[in-house]
């Protein structure tokens, strides 16, 4: 996660193999995508997506983290360019049941999940949680369990989805012993992170 660092900290970890980077402010991320741009960067959106800032996270971003509705899905692949190759997505899911909180329901991932699927400019490559914070290793392993679970479930389906992401910098251990594909660590790397100036 680059959220917050200048592009001379991205230019640096960049420089020493790091080739995927996340942002989950849409201003912030398309200035550094801009200032960036020709060192082959793959650009991740990590978050949930307002209906209103489609159009800029299908034009500048390879990934997005985040999908919780098919409406947000329908958008972005109708308003990604046939030249780009497809964007990759993941569907976030409330694994920890909070009210409030983004994500889609465990009941109602399969169904999402089909519909995504179908979609000409989306590429569906698997699931996303952020579960509450805690330092309960067992709680934090069953919420990573649940998101595994609800992957495999996908794959018996039909749905060749190949990438769990989970897991930050407080609680990567516990996403990896449960089989994440993508962590999303930034102050493990960057260091603490500082406050945005928006």
């Amino acid at each position: 996660m680059s959220k917050t660092r200048p592009p001379e900290d991205i230019r640096t970890a960049f420089a020493a193999g790091q080739r995927a980077f996340g942002e989950n402010y849409i201003q912030e991320g398309t200035e550094k995508v801009a200032a960036l741009a020709g060192l082959g960067i793959e650009w991740h959106f990590i978050g949930a997506l307002q209906s209103n800032k489609t159009a800029i996270v299908a034009r500048d971003f390879d990934w997005v983290h985040g999908i919780d509705r098919l409406r947000i899905a329908e958008r972005l692949s109708a308003q990604r360019e046939a030249r780009r190759p497809p964007l990759q997505v993941c569907l976030q899911v409330n694994v920890s049941g909070e009210a409030g909180k983004s994500g889609v329901a465990p009941e109602a991932v399969m169904a999402l999940a089909k519909a995504v699927a179908r979609l000409p400019r989306l590429t569906l490559r698997g699931l996303m949680c952020i579960p509450e914070p805690s330092a309960d290793q067992v709680l934090l392993r069953r919420r990573f369990a649940l998101l595994r679970q609800l992957r495999d479930a996908l794959v018996v389906e039909g749905l060749a989805l190949d990438t769990l992401s989970m897991g930050m910098s407080h609680d990567l251990e516990a996403a990896i012993a449960e089989g994440a594909t993508i962590v999303r660590v930034g102050t493990a790397i960057f260091g603490a992170r500082e406050k945005p100036a928006h």
